[in-house]
């Protein structure tokens, strides 16, 4: 099982669990069995391109996924995903 991090934000979405489990085998697959399990939540993460928001940011065992392989980093067993929306600074 891969254990994510849902951000309070989004947390309406799944019933207010802070963290879910999914067996995906890639950050790609893992949004969509999240967006099954919790309908609305890859429309919160992704464009209408499928890409990922620029505001939203994934780490899988704390490396951010922009420095790995985007949505196709592998998942395996064991794995923690975060989702972390980004801060405006001002």
């Amino acid at each position: 099982m891969i254990k994510v991090r849902i951000p309070t934000p989004l947390r309406p979405l799944t019933k207010g669990q802070g963290e879910v489990e999914t067996n995906a085998s890639s950050v790609l697959e893992m949004i969509e069995t999240l967006n099954n399990a919790h309908p609305g939540i890859k429309d919160r993460l992704c464009d209408e391109t499928g890409e990922l928001r620029r505001f939203v940011n994934i780490y899988v065992n704390e490396e951010d996924i922009r420095f790995l392989k985007g949505k196709d980093t592998s998942l395996k067993d064991g794995d923690e995903v975060s989702i972390v929306p980004a801060i405006a600074g001002g």
